[in-house]
């Protein structure tokens, strides 16, 4: 059987416990979130030349730290249009 070689750790300093204040400071709350932008394009950039494209949300999304709530229009790239549509996040406005 093998044996540990390790010594143990010496005790805790008995002074800089009682130092110690104890933390009662709650947790900053988080801050509010931002209400959804005049109808700018969101989500990923649009590639040159392509015009966006309106969808309605059916779901509550947060897109770059912003929640649209459902039923909320927004100009996205056809790209990001598509992926919306499959994953069930919007409806072709």
């Amino acid at each position: 059987m093998a044996t540990n070689p390790t010594t143990k750790k010496p005790a805790a300093d008995t002074a800089a416990e009682e130092t110690a204040e104890a933390v009662t400071e709650t947790a900053p709350a988080r801050p509010a979130r931002k209400t959804a932008p005049a109808p700018d394009v969101v989500g990923p950039a649009l590639p040159v030349g392509v015009d966006p494209v309106a969808v309605i949300l059916a779901h509550h999304h947060t897109i770059d730290g912003t929640n649209y709530p459902p039923g909320a229009k927004l100009l996205v790239s056809p790209d990001y249009a598509r992926r919306l549509r499959g994953q069930g996040y919007a409806t072709p406005a």
